[in-house]
């Protein structure tokens, strides 16, 4: 029986190909094979898992080794992947130019494409908020893994390109949010507001500026200090944060409040998550039913901030149905994952979202608070 990093490891190489250093002998040159279920082999939301993958596995095989002795292996393909995502969908799709408002020295200032495979239509190609913050979480962490504050520019740009194109009303006291831009984000494609997409940004863009203050060994520069502001406007329009019963939803509103969960607000939507998935679990009998109409890497997003928050939680009975309940999730659907292929978990289009989201709800890792050590301070 594999270890839960065996299985980590394989599970990634269904989509990366042969990846540890036994097979891989030269990270360096390294091209990320195009297998990410997206436009020309790219999918910004499983590369973004893919790039965090790489990051757990830098700490993994590298824990028990001094700081100055550690293999770079991993923390080399990750390097490389992120370049790969953005020479891709930081591109038009002909692949002949960079995105409208990107130059050779800022390639984040058109944004990124998702990488849908249709160029256009209902569920065609454009650019999603919480794809784009995602992919900004991950160069924040290749910045903490790697010690180099280049990746974090690079993700304080493209926030800084993005944020007003989602945003309607912005210098209002009411401001509200689209949920989905064209391509060149020059207009709504999807025009209604996202639950999470306020939330998300006024988390991650503060772990943003929190990090740029490290590195500049500063206190408080206020980098993104507007466009924080903004989502904050947004959220007390909004009230009360709406708790989904969707279970990637739920599972990643508790992973992104679980970066503040000392604030009231996080504390409050926290315990409201909790109600949700006691609900979930345990009053409608969750697991127990039918799987034909569900969806594994929804429900491995639920097992993702269920097993993050669970290490934050101070109370250790609820830390532990915490941690159970994401137990549950992974157990339920291990033997459907025909040996991390997950032939039977999904259909075939969704494989790789499916398994770079199994991965994460193994060993979170990179996803997780204080995994690099302490934590830039958040403002």
């Amino acid at each position: 029986m594999q270890s839960p990093l065996e299985t980590f490891t394989s599970t990634l190489s269904t989509l990366y190909g042969p990846i540890t250093p036994s097979t891989l002998s030269h990270p360096n040159t390294w091209t990320p094979p195009q297998a990410s279920g997206g436009h020309k082999g790219r999918y910004l939301w499983t590369d973004a898992f893919g790039v965090l993958a790489l990051l757990t596995l830098h700490i993994e095989t590298n824990r028990n080794s001094p700081t100055n002795a550690r293999n770079t292996h991993y923390l080399t393909l990750a390097s490389r992947l992120v370049t790969t995502v953005h020479d891709v969908l930081g591109r038009t799709r002909d692949g002949s130019a960079l995105l409208p408002g990107a130059t050779e020295s800022n390639s984040l200032g058109g944004g990124l494409r998702i990488g849908k495979t249709e160029e256009a239509g209902s569920d065609g190609d454009g650019q999603y908020h919480h794809y784009l913050t995602l992919w900004m979480f991950a160069l924040n962490r290749m910045s903490l893994a790697s010690d180099d504050p280049t990746y974090n520019e690079q993700a304080i740009a493209l926030a800084k390109a993005i944020h007003a194109p989602f945003f309607v009303n912005r210098a209002s006291e009411n401001p509200r949010m689209v949920w989905k831009m064209s391509m060149n984000l020059s207009r709504p494609l999807v025009a209604s507001e996202g639950n999470l997409d306020p939330v998300d940004g006024f988390v991650m863009f503060r772990l943003l500026q929190a990090a740029d203050d490290h590195f500049r060994n500063r206190d408080g520069g206020g980098v993104l200090k507007d466009e924080i502001d903004d989502y904050a406007r947004v959220m007390k329009r909004k009230g009360e944060h709406f708790v989904s019963s969707d279970p990637l939803d739920l599972g990643m509103t508790m992973w992104t409040v679980h970066w503040v969960i000392e604030e009231e607000w996080a504390r409050r939507l926290a315990d409201r998550c909790f109600e949700q998935i006691y609900e979930l679990l345990e009053i409608r009998r969750y697991l127990d039913r039918g799987m034909k109409y569900r969806l594994a890497f929804r429900e491995f997003g639920t097992a993702l901030g269920l097993r993050c928050m669970a290490e934050q939680e101070s109370e250790k009975e609820r830390s532990g149905d915490l941690r159970a309940y994401g137990d549950q999730i992974l157990e339920v659907w291990r033997s459907r994952m025909d040996g991390a292929i997950g032939k039977d978990a999904t259909p075939e289009d969704l494989r790789p979202i499916t398994r770079v989201m199994y991965a994460a709800a193994l060993i979170p890792g990179a996803f997780q608070r204080g995994y690099f050590g302490p934590e830039p301070i958040m403002s």
